[in-house]
């Protein structure tokens, strides 16, 4: 699993991106971030900031290209996302896309050779 983190008008956001096993998907989680434990202050450089819990996840399936990625939302409360920030997620859930569709696509021409 790895953050990224992002600063938008005084508050954090983090996107985690991780593998679903039983979704055959990547799954890039927004969400709004949270302070890091006071014990992380010793580490030199350390983030500051770690991601809270996700209210949008989007899943990048890499198995078959033909599935289409998703977008769920996971909230109970309402969440105002700034433009940048949304912006933001989607560019790396397109980098994702674009990932997982050239890995396969090179599978499948090492396959046919």
């Amino acid at each position: 699993m790895s953050a990224e983190l992002r600063e938008h008008a005084g508050r954090y956001y983090a996107v985690l991106s991780f593998y679903a096993g039983p979704d055959d998907a990547w799954t890039l989680e927004l969400s709004e971030a949270v302070p890091a434990p006071a014990a992380w202050a010793e580490i030199p450089g350390g983030p500051t900031h770690t991601h809270g819990v996700g209210f949008l996840a989007a899943f990048v399936p890499d198995e078959d290209p033909t599935l289409e990625p998703t977008v769920h939302i996971h909230s109970h409360d309402e969440h105002v996302i700034p433009f940048e920030i949304m912006r933001w997620f989607m560019e790396q859930v397109t980098e994702q896309v674009e990932r997982c569709r050239d890995v396969y696509a090179q599978e499948n021409r090492e396959a046919v050779e």
